[in-house]
């Protein structure tokens, strides 16, 4: 394989483990059916989008989420429904992050929400004491604060861009295959995702 000097992962799949179903059981719990909120990794309603790109406010999604039910849920309950889909931080995936870094420039590069943020920033502090990604990563590029999401090109050229990255030395990881379709669709190498990161990771340490 080809060897690129920067690398670009996607955050959830990749570098998080997280289960979309977890989310859906939880809303279903609490009364919210799947059919209403329409969300996983390849199909989400608009207030999912405005929510990742910063367009929407906390409150806003989860009054927008509260709405599509008859019970008197909390903020609480809707928020810890919502984050349910967040598994954990692999040690391996630590692992091969630091060794990759010996030799590369790494990125991060998330469709994500600050509910969401919240909550795995507490998770990989209680797990390593710190925000490890701050020490793993040179920048991380997260979609609610940028107001840009995957699959669309302006967020690829961003960071390309804001980094001063060039193109032919960098690729893009993502487990999702519109999102790595969309990287391509601006001539960035990217690839898809399908098992354990660090079985695809290992071809890329020289």
């Amino acid at each position: 394989m080809k060897i690129y000097k920067n690398i670009i992962f996607d955050l959830g799949g990749v570098i998080l483990t997280i289960d979309y179903s977890k989310t859906i059981e939880a809303f279903g719990n609490i009364g919210i059916q799947e059919s209403k909120i329409l969300y996983s990794k390849s199909n989400q309603t608009s207030l999912f989008d405005e929510l990742e790109k910063g367009r929407i406010t906390d409150q806003e999604f989860i009054t927008t989420i509260r709405s599509k039910t008859k019970t008197a849920v909390t903020d609480d309950q809707i928020r810890d429904a919502w984050n349910a889909l967040l598994i954990g931080l692999p040690d391996e995936n630590i692992r091969i992050l630091k060794e990759l870094k010996k030799n590369h420039r790494l990125f991060l590069l998330s469709n994500t929400n600050s509910i969401h943020e919240q909550a795995y920033r507490k998770m990989i502090v209680d797990q390593c004491g710190t925000f490890i990604f701050d020490d793993l990563f040179e920048k991380m590029y997260l979609s609610h604060q940028i107001h840009m999401r995957k699959p669309d090109a302006e967020i690829f050229h961003h960071v390309l861009t804001d980094s001063q990255l060039n193109i032919n030395e960098t690729c893009f990881i993502d487990d999702s295959l519109q999102h790595v379709q969309g990287a391509q669709s601006v001539n960035l190498p990217a690839f898809h995702l399908k098992d354990d990161l660090v079985s695809f990771a290992n071809s890329f340490i020289n």
